[in-house]
């Protein structure tokens, strides 16, 4: 009986091992196929995305040039086809780095799912090899012993078993500390995911802006025939259309409409107050209104606070829900019934009033704001405190030196923070920038009269 348990006991082990060594020679081999299926397809959109981000650059060059040269019909129709070229190119690019992360995320999914069920099969065969082991225990070293022919063939069946148990110990560890290591770039790739899909996400929004930049230029070419002189008389006809803008409504997200001379006035003492120039405040917080699909419509507990805590930030839930309860306290408004922005299906939201600030953000600003508007506390869904907020952070992110590119960089940091520099982001600047020259030339116009 106890010669046949040894024999089974030997068999045991060399079969294990070699099926151990298999399983690892077979995953080893497929984790490598998958790895060079991600890498060439990983290959194939950088090369893509690299060639779209060099027509993006190529046309934002365009955009420069032309808003250097005088006003003409060509000048304006050819601004007009940048914008909208850039923006399907921005689009198509984020559509690709969407791509290439999902393509990541799956590759590490089935590696993931392969090293599961390698730590699987190796629980088994310890387990199988517990439960021999326990059948060796029944007998007595005498027993065992004396059913050996010689002192070294039980010694053999020792060393054995043991051998196996650190093997597969060792490699349970191994697997164990692989898959921990893989579901941690999983993770920071899905991260990366939810960025590009919140771009994609503003980025519909942009659609609206390329459609209405064609209606623009249809509209252009419609009333001129394509003829420069007839686009002159237009151009001269909105110059004397003073007593229109004066009248013209300026939207802020989150507040009430105000006329556009009492924005120019608000922005022209944010300008004196930070050196930012007016007509740049004005495009930044007109960007602000009209990316703000859901103005005014969030609520603070779920759109903020709760959203938060759903996407694994509950330290950051705390922090913007404690400034928001101290702002509305301080200024008396029941929180519950002051308008936030809505959180989108790619993120959170609680941005307050037509600056677009959140709570924490805010109460950094707070005082500065105050000395320079005398409303203490000020409020971020009062217009003028709006204003002056954005003069303040635009100032901090470089716009007060003036000059198309600092302007930019600062629009972009406004929206994107240490990120600004990412493709993804470049339609807000190049937005922000086409919305102060309109607004330069309304100031310019209600200047001459």
């Amino acid at each position: 009986m106890l010669k046949k348990l040894s024999f089974f006991i030997g068999i045991f082990v060399f079969i294990a091992g070699q099926a151990a060594l298999f399983g690892f020679r077979a995953e080893y081999v497929f984790a490598a196929d998958i790895a060079t299926t991600i890498d060439a397809r990983r290959a194939q959109l950088e090369a893509d995305l690299a060639n779209l981000e060099k027509e993006i650059e190529g046309q934002q060059a365009i955009l420069q040039s032309k808003q250097r040269e005088r006003v003409s019909l060509e000048r304006d129709v050819a601004i007009l086809d940048a914008q909208i070229q850039e923006a399907k190119l921005s689009i198509r690019a984020r559509d690709i780095a969407i791509e290439k992360l999902r393509t990541d995320i799956g590759g590490k999914q089935k590696l993931i799912g392969t090293l599961l069920d390698k730590m699987e099969g190796e629980r088994r065969s310890l387990a199988q090899l517990v439960r021999k082991t326990n059948e060796v225990d029944q007998y007595s070293i005498v027993e065992v012993a004396l059913a050996k022919e010689n002192i070294s063939e039980l010694f053999s069946d020792i060393d054995s078993l043991d051998f196996l148990g650190r093997a597969l110990g060792e490699s349970l560890d191994e697997i164990e500390k692989t898959k921990n290591l893989t579901e941690g770039e999983k993770h920071a790739l899905e991260s990366k995911r939810a960025e590009e899909e919140e771009l994609r996400g503003i980025q519909v929004l942009q659609q609206h802006r390329i459609e209405q930049n064609e209606a623009d230029k249809k509209q252009i070419l419609n009333i001129t025939k394509g003829q420069e002189a007839a686009y002159q008389q237009v151009i001269k006809q909105k110059e004397k259309s003073a007593a229109a803008i004066r009248s013209e409504l300026f939207t802020l997200r989150g507040s009430a409409a105000i006329p556009f001379e009492k924005a120019l006035q608000f922005a022209e003492k944010a300008r004196k107050a930070t050196g930012v120039r007016a007509a740049f405040i004005l495009g930044t917080i007109a960007e602000e209104s009209e990316l703000g699909a859901n103005v005014g419509s969030g609520n603070w507990q779920k759109d903020l606070y709760q959203c938060y805590q759903n996407i694994g930030y509950p330290t950051s839930a705390e922090k913007q829900k404690a400034a928001f309860l101290s702002i509305t306290g301080e200024l008396g408004l029941n929180p519950d019934t002051m308008p936030v922005s809505k959180a989108p299906y790619y993120g959170c939201g609680g941005a307050m009033g037509p600056a677009q600030f959140m709570p924490t953000t805010w109460q950094l600003y707070k005082s500065s704001i105050a000395s320079r508007t005398g409303h203490y506390p000020p409020n971020p869904w009062d217009a003028e405190d709006a204003f002056m907020a954005a003069a303040l952070l635009l100032r901090d992110n470089g716009a007060s030196g003036g000059g198309y590119a600092a302007e930019r960089r600062a629009a972009l940091r406004y929206l994107a923070g240490g990120n600004w520099q990412k493709p993804s982001y470049a339609f807000y600047g190049e937005d922000v920038m086409a919305l102060a020259e309109k607004y330069q030339n309304m100031i310019d116009i209600l200047q001459e009269n």
